[in-house]
């Protein structure tokens, strides 16, 4: 039997398709821009972060929807409170990606630097885990979602070592410490977004088992 909160929750459910669709693209055109010193390119991110925007406010209102007329509890509320919270990390996935663009009309302005292949091999991962998260939700897949937890700590060694190169490359070529200074923003803001997936997946996980992940590494070490 369609219960009549069913309608509500696959109205949600396709929002968030659209907007991690829309941070995907997004994240991937400034990455774009960056590769291609694409200054034009770069430009168009910020138009592209508005359609976001307004899908995150689609998405309030269609939780608010969901609270108000059919009070749900137990695991509806868990589906949908943890909705919200996704909405809330593909906003501001759209937020990095206009940072990285606006690091990438930089760099297009400047004396051309050789991009770190360590650089693209990170901006290859940190897509790949937002598109897994992604696909978690869609599967409601918790396994999926617990492998992705664990990937998260190879991103940060990787913005390290990034970050010791660039500072290197500053010491020793002090004459593109812009560049170089650009290019340890875009390494941070790829390694937020991969926080914002691993964030998604633990939502995943809290949907599909009732789990709160959240911090639990943390917390553990602190317990022991």
């Amino acid at each position: 039997m369609t219960r009549l909160l069913d309608p509500l929750l696959r109205d949600v459910n396709e929002l968030i398709l659209r907007m991690g669709g829309a941070c995907e693209a997004i994240l991937a055109k400034a990455l774009r821009a960056v590769q291609q010193r694409d200054a034009e390119l770069a430009c168009q991110v910020a138009q592209d972060d508005l359609e976001i925007d307004r899908l995150d406010i689609e998405v309030d209102e269609a939780v608010l929807r969901a609270i108000a007329l059919q009070a749900p509890v137990a695991g509806d509320l868990r589906r949908i409170l943890a909705v919200k919270s996704i909405a809330v990390d593909l906003e501001r996935v759209g937020d990095l990606a206009r940072n990285i663009a606006k690091s990438a009309e930089r760099l297009a302005a400047r004396e051309p630097v050789p991009l770190p292949s360590r650089l693209e091999s990170l901006a290859e991962e940190v897509q790949s885990m937002l598109r897994e998260s992604l696909d978690a939700f869609v599967a409601r897949d918790a396994e999926r979602a617990g492998a992705l937890l664990r990937r998260d700590d190879e991103v940060d060694l990787d913005e390290d070592r990034l970050i010791e190169a660039a500072l290197g490359e500053i010491a020793a070529h002090p004459a593109i410490s812009a560049q170089e200074v650009d290019l340890i923003l875009i390494a941070k803001n790829l390694e937020r977004v991969a926080d914002h997936a691993t964030n998604i997946a633990e939502d995943v996980i809290l949907v599909v088992e009732g789990r709160n992940v959240k911090h639990a590494e943390k917390l553990a070490r602190t317990a022991g």
